[in-house]
């Protein structure tokens, strides 16, 4: 057994022996080159078999999705620098007796290193600095913001432009030269397609600030559509008709976009406020019709218990009185077929309480009952008054509730009004404080106006 030892060992030093000889020729050289390979080969199967592979299942086993998004280009990276430090190792083994191959290579795996390290600093920044920025900032419906993802590309490109001049330096290149000799062509280059340079630029705008993105509904100067590109020159919408508007970048960044996707409060981005005017005979009782209204809006599926639907008389017309009903619903693509719910809905209750719209005309029209039996129209009538009454007393009642919330929300609001003032709360406690003020002035503001 010992001579078996003894025997190894001996071997193994004859087989450095040979490695070691500067005289090998090209057979030392090729069984270097050989064992160079298997090195990293054998270095890379070690680290995904049992660094990546672990690593991979604790990162699928957090909650938090931005390490998932992280790993792969990071495992990429690894892969890289493992690859070039080998040859750059294997380089300096192989050509031991001759430093000239080791001094010219030396350069080249200097700054793909750099350009490696740029790389993982870039990904860092890119996936874990939002993630960051994100747990100091409050969360509000409108999710429009250009602010994070312009410090995110700033500090990109700050890292990129410091790893090119670090790597370009190494290979004796001047970066501000060569940018100086570029900024000559740029500019001729520039003056002959300035209006594409421009949408391209404005497209760059766009995907710093992004005030909208695809899936969203957008207005643009009347044209109201689905984004369904951002391109490098255009933005393409769908409109509701299935036609495709194609909007150069230019015209969009100088025009006034709505974007629907995004302007719901109270944290629902895509909440819309929709109104519906709606007129009766000028005999009918007001609470009467306000009942029937939030007692048909109530029943739409679309329509929001939060915040609560509204009825407001808005006018007293020529032939009818207006009444306006404030509703909410929680996405914007369902606004269509809610109305086109409510409308029909309100007809049906209309007519089932007896409730007239009436028709502009100026003929007037005889009060006498269109029933030619006497007693049929008597008994309508009286059918007409018995749902009236309940409906004046469900909407009393209404009426009383809502002036009770009332007098609770300027309550609270004097409350917190003399708490902000004092000037003792700060930081989010203050910041919590005053969407709560916003909140309850807004529902105050939406609130009926009572007679007293």
């Amino acid at each position: 057994m010992a001579d078996d030892a003894a025997d190894l060992v001996n071997q193994f030093n004859q087989f450095m022996d040979f490695l070691s000889n500067p005289n090998g020729g090209t057979d030392v050289i090729l069984v270097k080159i050989v064992l160079s390979i298997l090195s990293i080969l054998l270095a890379l199967y070690v680290m995904r078999r049992f660094i990546l592979q672990r690593w991979e299942g604790i990162v699928a086993a957090t909650d938090a999705s931005w390490d998932d998004r992280i790993f792969n280009p990071l495992r990429i990276r690894i892969y890289a620098f493992m690859v070039i430090g080998g040859l750059n190792i294997s380089v300096i083994w192989i050509n031991t007796q001759s430093p000239d191959l080791t001094e010219t290579t030396a350069p080249l795996f200097n700054s793909s290193f750099i350009i490696l390290a740029s790389t993982l600093a870039s990904i860092a920044v890119k996936f874990i600095l939002p993630e960051i920025l994100n747990r100091f900032q409050r969360q509000s419906a409108v999710t429009v913001s250009g602010g994070n993802p312009l410090l995110v590309f700033l500090l990109r490109a700050l890292i990129w432009f410091g790893g090119l001049y670090l790597a370009l330096s190494e290979l004796g290149i001047d970066l501000l030269g060569v940018m100086a000799g570029l900024a000559v062509f740029s500019l001729i280059i520039g003056l002959a397609i300035q209006q594409t340079l421009g949408n391209i630029v404005n497209s760059f705008m766009l995907a710093l600030d992004r005030p909208f993105e695809v899936g969203d509904r957008i207005e643009v100067d009347g044209v109201m559509g689905t984004v369904v590109s951002i391109g490098i020159l255009s933005t393409k919408l769908l409109t509701l008709k299935e036609e495709l508007v194609v909007i150069p970048n230019n015209s969009l960044i100088d025009s006034t976009v709505i974007n629907y996707a995004r302007g719901g409060g109270d944290g629902v981005a895509r909440r819309i406020s929709v109104q519906m005017d709606f007129g009766v005979a000028y005999d009918e009782d007001s609470a009467h019709v306000k009942q029937v209204m939030l007692r048909v809006a109530r029943s739409c599926q679309y329509v929001l218990s939060e915040p609560r639907p509204r009825v407001m008389m808005t006018e007293l017309g020529d032939y009818a009185k207006m009444y306006r009903l404030f509703i909410w619903i929680g996405d914007y693509n369902d606004e269509i077929i809610s109305r086109d719910y409510l409308i029909e809905r309100m007809d049906r209750a209309f007519e089932r309480e007896g409730i007239v719209i009436p028709f502009p005309t100026a003929i007037e029209l005889d009060k006498t009952p269109m029933d030619s039996d006497p007693e049929v129209a008597a008994k309508k009538a009286q059918d007409k008054d018995k749902r009236r009454r309940r409906a004046v007393a469900a909407y009393r009642l209404e009426e009383a509730r809502m002036r009770k919330e009332h007098s609770e929300i300027t309550a609270e609001l004097e409350t917190l009004y003399e708490q902000v003032k004092t000037g003792k709360i700060t930081g989010k406690a203050l910041a919590d404080m005053q969407d709560r003020i916003r909140e309850l002035e807004q529902s105050l503001a939406l609130d009926l106006e009572l007679d007293d």
